[in-house]
């Protein structure tokens, strides 16, 4: 498949300097003082006194030598283990929202650990989904137990891969236990560690943070997955120019990316983003704007430079309801990604800026994925796909509806949605008008009344809630729309 492009060779180029060039001369601010040692002892210059770290440019050059042209991820069943950029696109729901829209009165409300549980029964049976990113936090939580009443719900309720992070070393020992007691033993843990960990490290512009490095350094040196996402906001946090936007996120992930090959030459990382521009009018966050896809284009360019997997939080909306503001946001920018050859889309399910899950929008994104999906097989060349001979056969006037061929390829040969509708206006007046918004939270509800073919073995559910006590309960509770 051949990407779009916005750069010659050159350009790309003279921007992986300017990155360099960054690093080099003007250096970040690193708030972690094992990051700033690891800096150090590999022939970084670091002032202890301020945190400030310059990366020479050799350095660099040397860790992209040991970068991992793949990122795997691994789930509960390995049937759901996907790799990049191999099954591309691969579709991550958005996550960490603190409120989700009630499916009952359809008013936003502080979200629980139940309602974790509900969405990763759901997106466990969305088929255009391939990572459970947890959508929500968790209001319900127990002091002290903050992460794992995310994580247990989640992993209690889906069987492809759970993506999330942890604010503070102690909830990710915590989530790595829990990881350990599904897995029988921390050794058959390590052997396939279906917690996919994520975290935002680097601070634009070019700030290290403290807690988020340090489980970024321990999970890398740890050999556990892990990787992080570079969030320049034009106007902001980075210049109001996509290009210079793109520059200093380019920088950051090198930053990152160096740290990480430092502690471990070898270890798998994506080249992801959330890279925007403010709405100055206002300075409001706008990650629905068209210039989130445009620059995801740019970096998903320098990404193939590095040969490393691209991706991140993509076909996000400013949107407020699953109107068509909703839709075109999500449908302009996760297209231009894939076009531009993006290998992972953070886009399910999240409304208003990435503060409430809506379990409708994650039904219609699944739809969406699937198109994606779609999109990127193309049209496949083959002497049997011209169908020369049907062609003749059937001749001027004839029909190919009745033909054998026609039914065993009609699913393949096209997305077949259930959300859209492509009734006749008579067809869908006499059902009450629905729009897609209320089709979508019928399906949801299809969906969560039926059996839950991922929950936890009685057995194995006991051990958890004796290791930790005082657990949220963790069970997918479904009440209904009506």
């Amino acid at each position: 498949m051949q990407f779009t492009r916005f750069f010659t060779q050159a350009e790309v180029e003279k921007i992986h300097d300017a990155s360099l060039e960054i690093l080099e001369n003007v250096g970040l601010l690193v708030h972690n003082e094992k990051a700033r040692a690891i800096y150090a002892k590999h022939g970084c210059k670091v002032d202890n006194g301020s945190g400030l770290v310059k990366i020479p440019r050799n350095v660099v050059e040397e860790c992209r030598k040991s970068f991992a042209p793949t990122y795997r991820f691994t789930a509960r069943d390995p049937e759901y283990d996907v790799t990049l950029p191999g099954d591309r696109p691969v579709v991550v729901t958005g996550s960490s929202a603190p409120n989700i829209i009630d499916p009952k009165t359809g008013k936003e409300r502080r979200a629980t650990s139940t309602d974790i549980a509900n969405i990763a029964r759901l997106i466990n049976e969305l088929p255009g989904f391939d990572v459970f990113s947890i959508s929500t936090l968790a209001d319900d939580a127990p002091k002290g137990q903050f992460s794992l009443s995310r994580f247990y719900p989640a992993l209690k309720n889906c069987l492809k891969p759970v993506r999330s992070n942890t604010p503070n070393m102690h909830d990710l020992h915590q989530v790595l236990e829990l990881g350990a007691l599904i897995a029988g033993s921390e050794a058959a843990y390590r052997e396939r560690p279906f917690i996919n960990h994520h975290y935002c490290p680097v601070v634009s512009p070019l700030t290290m943070d403290v807690e988020s490095t340090e489980a970024v350094i321990y999970l890398t040196e740890q050999g556990l997955p892990v990787y992080g996402t570079i969030v320049p906001n034009a106007g902001l946090t980075s210049p109001m120019s996509l290009l210079g936007t793109l520059t200093l996120g380019n920088a950051e992930f090198l930053a990152l990316a160096t740290l990480i090959q430092l502690i471990r030459p070898g270890a798998p990382m994506i080249y992801a983003v959330l890279s925007t521009v403010a709405d100055m009018r206002t300075g409001a966050y706008a990650p629905g704007a068209i210039e989130t896809g445009i620059l995801q284009m740019g970096h998903t360019e320098m990404a193939r430079f590095y040969n490393v997997p691209s991706g991140g939080y993509i076909g996000l909306t400013n949107s407020h309801s699953n109107d068509a503001q909703c839709g075109y946001e999500t449908g302009m920018n996760t297209t231009a990604a894939l076009l531009a050859g993006a290998d992972l889309f953070n886009m399910g399910g999240l409304l208003g800026s990435l503060m409430a899950f809506d379990f409708a929008k994650a039904v219609i994104d699944n739809e969406i994925a699937l198109m994606l999906k779609h999109l990127k097989k193309g049209i496949e060349f083959s002497e049997e796909n011209l169908c020369l001979d049907l062609i003749k056969q059937v001749g001027p006037g004839g029909s190919y509806m009745e033909l054998e061929h026609t039914l065993l390829n009609m699913r393949s040969t096209a997305v077949l949605p259930k959300i859209a509708n492509r009734e006749m206006r008579s067809q869908w007046e006499g059902a009450g008008r629905p729009d897609a918004h209320a089709r979508a939270l019928q399906e949801a509800d299809r969906i969560l009344s039926q059996e839950n073919k991922a929950k936890f073995s009685p057995e194995l559910d006991a051990k958890i809630r004796e290791h930790f006590p005082g657990l949220v309960a963790g069970d997918s509770v479904w009440q209904g729309i009506a």
